[in-house]
Protein backbone atom coordinates (compact mmCIF):
# COMPACT_ATOMS: atom_id res chain seq x y z
CA UNK A 1 0.00 0.00 0.00
CA UNK A 2 1.25 3.86 -0.66
CA UNK A 3 2.10 5.80 2.30
CA UNK A 4 -0.52 8.74 2.16
CA UNK A 5 0.77 12.27 2.41
CA UNK A 6 -0.73 15.03 4.42
CA UNK A 7 -0.98 18.71 4.69
CA UNK A 8 -2.49 19.06 0.56
CA UNK A 9 -5.08 21.31 1.13
CA UNK A 10 -4.93 23.35 -2.86
CA UNK A 11 -4.80 22.12 -6.15
CA UNK A 12 -3.43 24.36 -9.03
CA UNK A 13 -4.20 24.00 -12.97
CA UNK A 14 -2.38 26.81 -15.05
CA UNK A 15 -2.05 29.12 -12.62
CA UNK A 16 -5.66 30.49 -13.43
CA UNK A 17 -7.27 33.78 -11.28
CA UNK A 18 -10.40 31.36 -11.16
CA UNK A 19 -10.84 29.53 -7.97
CA UNK A 20 -13.28 26.90 -6.23
CA UNK A 21 -13.52 26.90 -2.35
CA UNK A 22 -14.86 24.76 -0.10
CA UNK A 23 -15.69 26.54 2.95
CA UNK A 24 -18.26 28.69 4.51
CA UNK A 25 -19.68 31.81 2.25
CA UNK A 26 -19.64 34.32 5.01
CA UNK A 27 -16.09 33.33 6.35
CA UNK A 28 -14.68 32.86 2.14
CA UNK A 29 -16.62 36.49 0.98
CA UNK A 30 -14.94 38.28 4.11
CA UNK A 31 -11.70 37.02 3.03
CA UNK A 32 -12.06 37.99 -0.32
CA UNK A 33 -13.28 41.39 0.13
CA UNK A 34 -9.62 41.73 1.98
CA UNK A 35 -8.38 40.24 -0.83
CA UNK A 36 -10.31 41.54 -3.66
CA UNK A 37 -11.89 44.76 -2.69
CA UNK A 38 -13.95 46.41 -5.50
CA UNK A 39 -12.98 43.99 -7.99
CA UNK A 40 -15.79 41.89 -8.52
CA UNK A 41 -18.25 42.38 -11.21
CA UNK A 42 -21.06 39.96 -10.90
CA UNK A 43 -22.08 38.42 -7.94
CA UNK A 44 -25.06 35.27 -8.13
CA UNK A 45 -26.59 34.55 -4.51
CA UNK A 46 -28.46 31.31 -4.28
CA UNK A 47 -28.90 31.09 -0.58
CA UNK A 48 -31.06 28.31 1.31
CA UNK A 49 -34.46 29.49 1.61
CA UNK A 50 -35.20 28.80 4.95
CA UNK A 51 -37.18 25.53 3.99
CA UNK A 52 -36.04 23.61 7.24
CA UNK A 53 -35.81 20.26 5.12
CA UNK A 54 -32.28 18.19 4.40
CA UNK A 55 -31.30 18.41 0.86
CA UNK A 56 -29.48 15.58 -0.69
CA UNK A 57 -27.61 14.54 -3.99
CA UNK A 58 -27.48 11.29 -5.88
CA UNK A 59 -23.59 10.47 -6.75
CA UNK A 60 -23.18 8.09 -9.39
CA UNK A 61 -20.43 5.11 -8.89
CA UNK A 62 -18.81 3.45 -11.52
CA UNK A 63 -18.87 3.54 -15.20
CA UNK A 64 -22.24 1.69 -15.44
CA UNK A 65 -24.26 4.27 -13.33
CA UNK A 66 -22.09 7.25 -15.17
CA UNK A 67 -23.23 6.19 -18.41
CA UNK A 68 -26.78 5.59 -17.23
CA UNK A 69 -26.91 9.14 -15.44
CA UNK A 70 -28.16 7.23 -12.39
CA UNK A 71 -27.06 7.82 -8.88
CA UNK A 72 -27.43 4.83 -6.40
CA UNK A 73 -25.50 6.51 -3.78
CA UNK A 74 -27.43 9.68 -1.80
CA UNK A 75 -25.16 12.01 0.19
CA UNK A 76 -26.14 15.18 2.10
CA UNK A 77 -25.73 17.98 0.18
CA UNK A 78 -26.93 20.30 2.83
CA UNK A 79 -29.36 20.93 5.65
CA UNK A 80 -31.47 24.14 5.27
CA UNK A 81 -32.54 24.58 8.73
CA UNK A 82 -30.45 27.27 10.46
CA UNK A 83 -32.78 29.34 12.82
CA UNK A 84 -34.09 32.83 11.71
CA UNK A 85 -31.39 34.80 13.39
CA UNK A 86 -28.42 32.50 12.27
CA UNK A 87 -29.88 32.77 8.69
CA UNK A 88 -30.28 36.78 8.77
CA UNK A 89 -26.59 36.85 10.26
CA UNK A 90 -25.35 35.07 7.76
CA UNK A 91 -26.51 36.57 5.01
CA UNK A 92 -26.01 40.25 6.64
CA UNK A 93 -22.19 39.07 6.80
CA UNK A 94 -22.77 38.14 2.61
CA UNK A 95 -23.94 41.17 1.59
CA UNK A 96 -22.03 43.13 3.43
CA UNK A 97 -18.76 41.04 1.76
CA UNK A 98 -20.50 41.37 -2.02
CA UNK A 99 -20.91 45.01 -1.04
CA UNK A 100 -16.80 45.35 -0.49
CA UNK A 101 -15.97 43.06 -3.33
CA UNK A 102 -18.08 44.61 -6.24
CA UNK A 103 -16.56 46.76 -8.33
CA UNK A 104 -18.32 50.84 -9.41
CA UNK A 105 -20.23 49.53 -11.82
CA UNK A 106 -20.94 45.94 -10.52
CA UNK A 107 -24.35 44.21 -9.66
CA UNK A 108 -25.96 41.58 -7.20
CA UNK A 109 -28.43 38.73 -8.10
CA UNK A 110 -30.29 37.62 -5.01
CA UNK A 111 -31.90 34.40 -5.41
CA UNK A 112 -35.07 33.53 -2.97
CA UNK A 113 -38.69 32.15 -2.94
CA UNK A 114 -41.75 33.08 -0.41
CA UNK A 115 -40.04 32.19 2.51
CA UNK A 116 -37.07 34.86 2.78
CA UNK A 117 -38.40 37.54 -0.11
CA UNK A 118 -39.54 40.23 2.36
CA UNK A 119 -36.79 39.83 4.76
CA UNK A 120 -33.64 39.76 2.30
CA UNK A 121 -35.20 42.25 0.35
CA UNK A 122 -35.32 44.67 3.77
CA UNK A 123 -31.57 43.41 4.26
CA UNK A 124 -30.62 44.25 0.82
CA UNK A 125 -32.21 47.53 0.56
CA UNK A 126 -30.15 48.27 4.01
CA UNK A 127 -27.16 47.08 2.60
CA UNK A 128 -26.90 48.62 -0.71
CA UNK A 129 -29.16 51.24 -0.66
CA UNK A 130 -33.04 51.48 -1.37
CA UNK A 131 -32.29 53.86 -4.77
CA UNK A 132 -29.82 50.79 -5.59
CA UNK A 133 -32.69 48.25 -6.12
CA UNK A 134 -33.18 47.38 -9.91
CA UNK A 135 -35.65 44.84 -9.99
CA UNK A 136 -37.26 42.01 -8.55
CA UNK A 137 -37.26 39.68 -11.73
CA UNK A 138 -39.96 36.54 -11.59
CA UNK A 139 -38.59 33.34 -12.52
CA UNK A 140 -41.90 31.64 -13.32
CA UNK A 141 -41.82 27.87 -14.32
CA UNK A 142 -45.07 24.90 -14.77
CA UNK A 143 -43.80 22.12 -13.37
CA UNK A 144 -44.46 19.19 -10.74
CA UNK A 145 -48.15 19.18 -9.02
CA UNK A 146 -50.80 21.29 -8.20
CA UNK A 147 -51.86 22.12 -4.30
CA UNK A 148 -55.64 22.38 -3.29
CA UNK A 149 -55.14 24.24 -0.08
CA UNK A 150 -53.17 27.40 -1.92
CA UNK A 151 -52.50 28.42 -5.60
CA UNK A 152 -49.69 26.65 -6.91
CA UNK A 153 -46.17 28.25 -5.92
CA UNK A 154 -44.37 28.32 -9.53
CA UNK A 155 -42.20 31.07 -9.17
CA UNK A 156 -38.77 31.85 -6.97
CA UNK A 157 -38.01 35.95 -7.25
CA UNK A 158 -34.18 37.51 -8.19
CA UNK A 159 -33.62 40.68 -6.22
CA UNK A 160 -31.28 42.60 -8.94
CA UNK A 161 -29.05 45.83 -6.88
CA UNK A 162 -26.14 47.77 -8.12
CA UNK A 163 -23.20 49.63 -5.73
CA UNK A 164 -23.96 52.64 -8.09
CA UNK A 165 -25.81 54.13 -10.37
CA UNK A 166 -22.99 53.98 -12.96
CA UNK A 167 -23.79 49.60 -12.67
CA UNK A 168 -23.12 47.77 -15.95
CA UNK A 169 -26.22 45.82 -16.89
CA UNK A 170 -26.50 45.10 -20.59
CA UNK A 171 -30.10 43.15 -21.82
CA UNK A 172 -29.74 43.97 -25.14
CA UNK A 173 -26.69 40.95 -24.93
CA UNK A 174 -29.28 38.41 -23.95
CA UNK A 175 -32.57 39.85 -26.34
CA UNK A 176 -34.18 37.15 -28.09
CA UNK A 177 -36.70 37.03 -30.86
CA UNK A 178 -40.57 35.84 -28.61
CA UNK A 179 -42.79 33.95 -29.46
CA UNK A 180 -45.73 34.47 -31.19
CA UNK A 181 -47.85 36.85 -29.36
CA UNK A 182 -51.21 38.57 -29.98
CA UNK A 183 -51.13 41.89 -31.41
CA UNK A 184 -54.57 43.31 -31.32
CA UNK A 185 -55.27 46.63 -33.08
CA UNK A 186 -51.90 46.28 -35.19
CA UNK A 187 -51.95 45.77 -39.40
CA UNK A 188 -49.54 43.07 -40.85
CA UNK A 189 -47.31 43.92 -43.57
CA UNK A 190 -44.43 42.46 -45.61
CA UNK A 191 -41.25 44.73 -46.51
CA UNK A 192 -39.22 43.81 -49.95
CA UNK A 193 -37.05 41.95 -48.58
CA UNK A 194 -39.95 39.32 -47.45
CA UNK A 195 -40.02 40.06 -43.38
CA UNK A 196 -42.98 40.29 -41.38
CA UNK A 197 -43.68 43.55 -39.46
CA UNK A 198 -46.72 45.22 -37.93
CA UNK A 199 -47.61 48.75 -37.97
CA UNK A 200 -49.65 51.09 -35.41
CA UNK A 201 -50.50 54.65 -35.56
CA UNK A 202 -50.63 56.09 -31.95
CA UNK A 203 -50.85 59.75 -31.43
CA UNK A 204 -50.63 60.62 -35.12
CA UNK A 205 -47.39 58.48 -35.38
CA UNK A 206 -46.57 55.41 -36.93
CA UNK A 207 -44.71 52.72 -35.01
CA UNK A 208 -43.04 49.78 -37.10
CA UNK A 209 -42.63 46.50 -35.15
CA UNK A 210 -40.10 43.55 -37.02
CA UNK A 211 -41.35 40.29 -36.28
CA UNK A 212 -37.58 38.62 -36.22
CA UNK A 213 -36.31 41.82 -33.88
CA UNK A 214 -34.23 40.13 -30.84
CA UNK A 215 -36.34 41.79 -27.87
CA UNK A 216 -34.67 41.93 -24.16
CA UNK A 217 -36.58 40.05 -21.18
CA UNK A 218 -38.77 41.66 -19.35
CA UNK A 219 -38.54 41.18 -15.37
CA UNK A 220 -40.69 37.94 -15.69
CA UNK A 221 -38.80 35.36 -17.03
CA UNK A 222 -41.13 32.34 -18.62
CA UNK A 223 -38.59 30.75 -21.21
CA UNK A 224 -36.58 29.28 -19.31
CA UNK A 225 -37.53 25.58 -17.64
CA UNK A 226 -37.58 24.34 -14.27
CA UNK A 227 -34.60 20.79 -14.43
CA UNK A 228 -37.13 18.31 -15.04
CA UNK A 229 -36.08 14.97 -13.05
CA UNK A 230 -34.85 13.35 -16.31
CA UNK A 231 -32.82 16.17 -17.64
CA UNK A 232 -29.41 15.91 -19.26
CA UNK A 233 -28.19 18.54 -17.24
CA UNK A 234 -29.43 17.17 -13.77
CA UNK A 235 -25.95 15.84 -12.01
CA UNK A 236 -28.02 14.57 -9.06
CA UNK A 237 -28.04 18.02 -6.80
CA UNK A 238 -31.49 18.41 -5.61
CA UNK A 239 -31.46 21.95 -5.98
CA UNK A 240 -29.68 22.14 -9.16
CA UNK A 241 -30.34 25.33 -11.06
CA UNK A 242 -30.58 25.28 -15.28
CA UNK A 243 -27.50 26.49 -17.27
CA UNK A 244 -29.50 28.98 -19.58
CA UNK A 245 -31.17 30.79 -16.09
CA UNK A 246 -27.38 31.63 -15.43
CA UNK A 247 -26.26 32.26 -18.42
CA UNK A 248 -29.14 35.11 -19.39
CA UNK A 249 -27.37 36.67 -15.74
CA UNK A 250 -23.49 35.99 -16.40
CA UNK A 251 -23.69 37.28 -19.95
CA UNK A 252 -26.64 40.51 -19.28
CA UNK A 253 -24.29 41.57 -15.83
CA UNK A 254 -20.68 40.82 -16.54
CA UNK A 255 -18.48 41.10 -19.79
CA UNK A 256 -15.86 38.86 -20.62
CA UNK A 257 -12.73 39.14 -18.68
CA UNK A 258 -14.74 40.25 -15.49
CA UNK A 259 -14.63 38.33 -12.21
CA UNK A 260 -18.21 36.54 -11.53
CA UNK A 261 -18.75 34.86 -7.99
CA UNK A 262 -21.04 32.36 -6.50
CA UNK A 263 -21.00 32.09 -3.30
CA UNK A 264 -23.12 28.91 -2.67
CA UNK A 265 -22.25 27.83 -5.59
CA UNK A 266 -23.61 24.21 -5.16
CA UNK A 267 -23.78 21.94 -8.74
CA UNK A 268 -21.20 24.64 -10.65
CA UNK A 269 -23.90 25.89 -12.87
CA UNK A 270 -23.33 29.56 -12.70
CA UNK A 271 -19.13 28.74 -12.77
CA UNK A 272 -20.24 26.50 -15.56
CA UNK A 273 -22.08 29.82 -17.16
CA UNK A 274 -18.99 31.81 -16.14
CA UNK A 275 -16.27 29.55 -17.83
CA UNK A 276 -18.44 29.14 -21.12
CA UNK A 277 -18.60 32.63 -21.30
CA UNK A 278 -14.73 33.48 -21.11
CA UNK A 279 -15.68 35.63 -17.38
CA UNK A 280 -13.11 34.31 -14.19
CA UNK A 281 -15.06 32.25 -11.50
CA UNK A 282 -14.75 32.45 -8.17
CA UNK A 283 -17.12 29.50 -6.29
CA UNK A 284 -17.79 28.67 -2.94
CA UNK A 285 -19.61 25.56 -1.03
CA UNK A 286 -19.33 23.81 2.14
CA UNK A 287 -19.80 20.88 0.65
CA UNK A 288 -16.81 19.56 -0.26
CA UNK A 289 -18.94 17.60 -3.51
CA UNK A 290 -18.44 20.87 -5.20
CA UNK A 291 -14.84 20.28 -6.36
CA UNK A 292 -16.15 17.25 -8.09
CA UNK A 293 -19.32 18.69 -9.73
CA UNK A 294 -16.40 21.27 -10.50
CA UNK A 295 -14.12 19.54 -12.07
CA UNK A 296 -17.23 18.16 -14.44
CA UNK A 297 -18.12 21.04 -15.54
CA UNK A 298 -14.95 22.98 -16.07
CA UNK A 299 -13.05 20.70 -18.22
CA UNK A 300 -9.79 23.03 -19.55
CA UNK A 301 -10.45 25.47 -17.41
CA UNK A 302 -7.33 27.38 -15.37
CA UNK A 303 -8.14 27.40 -11.60
CA UNK A 304 -7.07 26.71 -8.27
CA UNK A 305 -9.01 24.33 -6.21
CA UNK A 306 -8.90 25.32 -2.17
CA UNK A 307 -9.99 22.79 0.70
CA UNK A 308 -9.75 21.74 3.69
CA UNK A 309 -7.95 17.95 4.33
CA UNK A 310 -10.29 15.23 3.74
CA UNK A 311 -10.87 12.67 6.81
CA UNK A 312 -10.99 9.38 6.97
CA UNK A 313 -8.72 5.61 6.42
CA UNK A 314 -8.41 4.74 3.01
CA UNK A 315 -6.00 2.11 0.95
CA UNK A 316 -4.21 2.90 -2.44
CA UNK A 317 -1.93 0.58 -3.77
CA UNK A 318 -0.26 1.45 -7.86
CA UNK A 319 2.44 0.12 -9.66
CA UNK A 320 5.16 1.91 -11.66
CA UNK A 321 6.81 0.78 -15.56
CA UNK A 322 9.63 2.29 -15.82
CA UNK A 323 10.22 3.71 -19.27
CA UNK A 324 13.11 5.84 -21.40
CA UNK A 325 11.49 9.24 -20.86
CA UNK A 326 8.34 8.26 -19.15
CA UNK A 327 7.31 5.66 -16.63
CA UNK A 328 3.40 4.16 -16.46
CA UNK A 329 1.82 4.53 -12.87
CA UNK A 330 -0.70 2.08 -12.58
CA UNK A 331 -3.48 2.32 -10.14
CA UNK A 332 -4.46 -1.21 -8.77
CA UNK A 333 -6.90 -0.93 -6.09
CA UNK A 334 -8.47 1.33 -3.86
CA UNK A 335 -10.13 1.14 -0.79
CA UNK A 336 -12.78 3.72 1.14
CA UNK A 337 -11.61 3.00 4.71
CA UNK A 338 -14.24 2.97 7.35
CA UNK A 339 -17.29 4.86 5.96
CA UNK A 340 -21.06 4.87 6.01
CA UNK A 341 -21.70 3.63 2.41
CA UNK A 342 -22.73 -0.09 1.19
CA UNK A 343 -19.66 -2.50 1.12
CA UNK A 344 -19.74 -3.10 -2.49
CA UNK A 345 -19.09 0.35 -2.96
CA UNK A 346 -14.87 -0.94 -2.96
CA UNK A 347 -12.36 -1.28 -5.29
CA UNK A 348 -11.69 1.25 -8.15
CA UNK A 349 -15.37 1.59 -8.41
CA UNK A 350 -15.31 3.88 -5.73
CA UNK A 351 -12.76 6.63 -7.35
CA UNK A 352 -14.37 9.04 -8.93
CA UNK A 353 -11.04 10.32 -10.65
CA UNK A 354 -7.15 10.08 -10.10
CA UNK A 355 -4.20 12.32 -11.18
CA UNK A 356 -0.12 11.83 -10.80
CA UNK A 357 1.63 14.50 -10.54
CA UNK A 358 3.37 16.63 -7.67
CA UNK A 359 3.13 18.41 -4.24
CA UNK A 360 5.18 21.85 -2.76
CA UNK A 361 3.97 23.64 0.03
CA UNK A 362 0.73 22.13 0.25
CA UNK A 363 -0.28 22.78 -3.20
CA UNK A 364 -0.68 19.72 -5.96
CA UNK A 365 0.01 20.70 -9.61
CA UNK A 366 -1.60 17.40 -11.86
CA UNK A 367 0.98 16.42 -14.89
CA UNK A 368 -1.86 13.85 -15.64
CA UNK A 369 -5.46 13.26 -14.51
CA UNK A 370 -9.06 11.74 -15.67
CA UNK A 371 -12.28 12.18 -14.07
CA UNK A 372 -15.79 10.56 -14.47
CA UNK A 373 -18.15 12.14 -17.09
CA UNK A 374 -20.93 11.45 -19.01
CA UNK A 375 -18.76 11.68 -22.05
CA UNK A 376 -16.09 9.70 -20.33
CA UNK A 377 -18.04 7.43 -17.66
CA UNK A 378 -15.09 4.74 -17.71
CA UNK A 379 -12.02 6.01 -16.28
CA UNK A 380 -8.07 4.32 -17.66
CA UNK A 381 -6.21 3.43 -14.58
CA UNK A 382 -2.57 3.97 -16.60
CA UNK A 383 -1.31 7.22 -16.69
CA UNK A 384 2.01 8.74 -18.32
CA UNK A 385 4.86 10.42 -15.78
CA UNK A 386 7.88 12.25 -16.89
CA UNK A 387 11.08 9.94 -15.71
CA UNK A 388 12.69 12.62 -14.27
CA UNK A 389 9.64 13.86 -11.75
CA UNK A 390 10.67 14.91 -8.26
CA UNK A 391 8.55 13.24 -5.34
CA UNK A 392 6.17 11.90 -7.70
CA UNK A 393 1.97 11.37 -6.14
CA UNK A 394 -1.53 9.79 -6.56
CA UNK A 395 -4.07 12.26 -6.23
CA UNK A 396 -7.63 10.04 -5.92
CA UNK A 397 -11.06 11.40 -5.70
CA UNK A 398 -13.66 9.17 -4.48
CA UNK A 399 -17.15 9.19 -4.39
CA UNK A 400 -17.81 10.55 -1.37
CA UNK A 401 -15.97 13.96 -2.53
CA UNK A 402 -13.22 13.04 -0.47
CA UNK A 403 -9.40 13.64 -1.81
CA UNK A 404 -6.37 11.79 -0.59
CA UNK A 405 -2.98 11.99 -1.64
CA UNK A 406 -0.09 8.84 -1.92
CA UNK A 407 3.48 9.28 -2.35
CA UNK A 408 4.65 7.49 -5.55
CA UNK A 409 8.62 7.88 -4.21
CA UNK A 410 9.49 4.43 -2.57
CA UNK A 411 7.59 1.72 -5.19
Amino acid sequence: MLERIYGVTRETRGGGASRVIVGDAAEACEKLARELPGQVSLIYLDPPYATGKSFKLRARVGAAEWKSGNGSLELPAYDDDLPFEEYMSLMRRVLTASKALLAQDGLVFLHCDFRMHAHLRLLADEIFGSANFLNEIIWTYDTGGRSKRFFARKHEDILLYSVSPEYDLHTEDVALVPAQRRRSHMKKNVDDDGRTYYTITSNGRLYRYYEDTPVPPTDVWNDVSHLQQKDPQRLGYDTQKPLALLERIVKSASRQGDIVLDPFCGSGTTLEAAFKNRRLFIGVDKNPMCIEYARQRLSGAECTFDYPESEGTPECSAQILPGLAYSTVCLQEYTLGECSVPLHIQGLDAVNGWAVGTVKDGCFTPISEEHRSFKRPRLTFEAQLPFDTESPVIMINDVLGRRFFFSLRNI
